[in-house]
């Protein structure tokens, strides 16, 4: 018998309070290990094409690790994920001003973001027996500078498929901007194999959304035809990385079929990623309306992974499915805020199908 859920202490914070390891497992072999910090995903261990079992998130084994600082690894970020124009916006006749902790704009929810935070968790059941792991958190008015008190749930799920499934959800009592993404860092070769250079990338999207020097979003949907951001085909990302914009990534606009009409609860495939040594695949699927692909361009050798080995540049990519961080200020470009009484519901599947699998 598998055992579904297991947890272990994982250190103390400097305020004394304990955090958790929770460890997902199915009887493939894979699992999944949780930290009530962040939410972090801190190991993501799957097969590879002969069976052999290895981890494809970057991260650290320590919690010291975590709390000096790092690039996002794994965590739950938010209240919004990626960038707001300014640091600042307006909502139903107020402006709100908020950390301008990557100038100038707001990352990824402020100074102390979700991805700082403490969550609660609790194993959960599911009707497929599949383990899973419910993280709840609590959020007060004028956190980080957003009204409105939002209470938070987010679930993790291990399939027997290896299907590794994100679930939010999210109430509030006043109108707030709300969108979280995972910021893991994947490296299907191995999360201490060196660089995802030799990965190949398709992403399912006609446009993606532009960029100034500081990454700041312009409002303007550009089509990526001919542009050397168009991972439709499938690419070697080595082969990409020297014409990218900065050599950073881009934010991709999901291609929702024009059937699905205004059900936002429909996943959709938006991008797959092969690596040729360990034949690992990975397909990522999305009931949201944005793709954020991340090179892992400012990893610069300082942060030692728990392999002991550096994570230099491109040593993992990001693929953060998310709201377009500054809707709140760009009409047309959907819609972020939660209202009471309307709860934000969102699934994301990170899949790792067996080589040759659709």
């Amino acid at each position: 018998m598998v055992p579904k859920v297991l947890t272990r202490p994982f250190g103390r914070l400097p305020t004394g309070e304990l955090v958790e390891a929770f460890t997902l497992a199915n009887s493939c072999g894979a699992s999944a290990e949780i930290l009530t910090y962040g939410g972090v995903v801190a190991a993501l261990r799957v097969p590879d094409c002969h069976g052999c079992i290895g981890d494809v998130v970057l991260g650290f084994d320590t919690l010291s690790r975590y709390l000096a600082g790092h690039a996002f690894f794994g965590a739950i970020t938010g209240r919004v994920a990626g960038r707001i124009t300014g640091a600042c916006f307006t909502l139903e006749g107020r402006t709100y001003r908020l950390a301008c902790n990557h100038p100038p704009n707001h990352l990824h929810g402020g100074r102390v973001g979700f991805d700082k935070r403490l969550w609660d968790a609790h194993p959960c059941d599911r009707a497929d027996g599949a383990a899973s792991l419910r993280l709840t958190y609590h959020s007060p008015d004028g956190e980080e500078g957003y009204p409105g008190a939002v209470d938070v749930t987010v679930t993790y799920t291990l399939t027997a498929t290896n299907e590794f499934i994100i679930d939010t959800e999210a109430t509030t009592d006043r109108a707030t901007p709300f969108s979280l993404t995972n910021h893991s860092y994947f490296n299907l070769a191995g999360e201490a194999a060196g660089t995802i250079a030799d990965h190949t990338l398709q992403i399912c999207a006609d446009a993606f959304a532009s960029t100034d020097e500081h990454m700041t979003l312009l409002g303007r949907r550009v089509s990526v035809a001919g542009r050397p951001n168009d991972f439709n085909q499938g690419r070697r990302i080595g082969d990409a990385l020297p014409h990218l914009f900065q050599h950073h990534g881009d934010l991709y606009l999901v291609r929702r079929p024009t059937d699905l009409g205004d059900d936002a609860r429909t996943l959709v495939h938006i991008a797959r990623v092969s690596e040729p040594r360990s034949g690992r695949v990975l397909t990522v699927s999305t009931t949201e309306p944005c793709l954020q692909f991340y090179t892992g361009v400012a990893l610069d050798s300082s942060l030692v992974g728990k392999s002991g080995r550096p994570y230099g540049p491109y040593a993992g990519l990001c693929l953060e499915c998310e709201g377009y961080p500054d809707a709140v200020n760009t009409p047309g470009f959907g819609d972020i805020v939660i209202r009471p009484g309307r709860p934000q519901r969102t699934r994301t599947v990170y899949a790792f199908p067996s080589m040759g699998s659709p």
